[in-house]
């Protein structure tokens, strides 16, 4: 299991399969939020605030995302409390953030990295060229820029590959293609790499 800050309010868990197997919870079972998996949920969050001090109080919104080789990434951001009416209210809602909520994403959801500079999206292109099929969407979206990949682009055998050439440039993003598409700016659509590599150069 490792952990990542990735702000005030937002941390990321990375858990292996063997971090499954240790407390006898297959691959299909993380989706169904039993007993273990709850306490699998509370023990990642104990070992974030002792690595990182990310602290849960009240309620949360939660995200998973598979690896089909290597495990789940959870990233788990603390949302703001809701002003309400009574202490009892504020106290049914910040009991709703016991409960873990994992729902299986598609696939492709899980490659969508984000990157922080122009230049850091090119360097990626540039070492996913030799993979051939590989094309991709760029987006800029809130300063930064984000690079998705339809999950037929992405087969099994390539994926912890590619996954490892973009995190390496840039970080897996929490934002989702809907959001991209609604807010973004879509500024190469289908095949994004091989626009990448054609026009933009490797700058020694």
């Amino acid at each position: 299991m490792r952990v990542e800050r990735l702000g005030d309010n937002k941390v990321r868990v990375f858990v292996t399969y063997d971090d499954l197997n240790e407390r006898g919870i297959d691959r299909e079972e993380i989706w169904q939020n039993g007993r273990k998996v709850q306490e699998l949920f509370w023990d990642m969050m104990e070992y974030a605030y002792l690595e990182t001090g990310f602290e849960v109080a009240g309620p949360i919104a939660v995200e998973a995302f598979t690896m089909p080789t290597e495990g789940i990434v959870v990233i788990v951001t603390q949302m703001p409390a809701l002003p309400s009416a009574s202490g009892k209210q504020a106290e049914s809602e910040e009991d709703d953030g016991d409960e873990l909520e994992l729902v299986a994403p598609d696939l492709s959801e899980a490659f969508i990295f984000v990157f922080q500079e122009f230049e850091d999206v090119v360097r990626a292109a540039h070492s996913l060229a030799a993979h051939a099929g590989i094309g991709g969407s760029l987006y800029h979206y809130k300063g930064r820029y984000h690079l998705y990949f339809d999950e037929d682009e992405i087969g099994e055998v390539m994926y912890d590959t590619i996954w490892s050439i973009l995190h390496e440039y840039g970080e897996l993003s929490s934002t989702t293609k809907a959001m991209l598409d609604e807010y973004g700016k879509r500024v190469m659509e289908h095949s994004a790499i091989q626009t990448l590599t054609r026009h933009f150069p490797l700058h020694s």
